[in-house]
């Protein structure tokens, strides 16, 4: 069933792949919350994240040396673990290698794999879904 809305959590270092991926979901139907674009000027951006992950259905992460090592990536995954709307509706992507010790609760879940081919990684996440891929909405 395809998502009402996913959270995309990311490391601002990571950010350029992060912007393809929402680009990807966003040609293929699924709505996404993607900071940099859903966050307006003058905005609470705290407030604003919030008030995403109390929305959205869905969590996907970025995973790299990065978003592991980031406070605002630790406190959205925390934030997901312990809400049980996202019970089974966490998908973490490994995208650069690193040790998950920081955030040890994603070993609970099958990863899929964005290290090698992006457009392969597309396909798993949206095989999720049960969405088909279609590599004409590669940017």
């Amino acid at each position: 069933m395809p998502p009402n809305e996913v959270f995309l959590s990311h490391s601002d270092v990571d950010r350029a792949t992060a912007e393809d991926l929402n680009n990807v979901l966003i040609a293929h139907g699924v709505p996404v919350f993607f900071s940099p674009n859903n966050i307006g000027g003058a905005q609470q951006w705290q407030n604003e994240i919030l008030s995403a992950l109390q929305r959205c259905d869905w969590f996907v992460v970025l995973l790299s040396p990065d978003a592991i090592s980031s406070m605002w990536v630790k406190r959205e995954v925390a934030f997901a673990m312990n809400d049980p709307r996202y019970e089974n509706r966490i998908v973490p992507l490994s995208y650069r290698d690193c040790d998950l010790d920081a955030l040890e609760w994603l070993n609970l879940f099958q990863m899929i794999n964005f290290k090698g081919d992006f457009a392969d990684g597309c396909r798993s996440l949206l095989q999720t879904w049960g969405i088909g891929f279609h590599p004409e909405h590669l940017a």
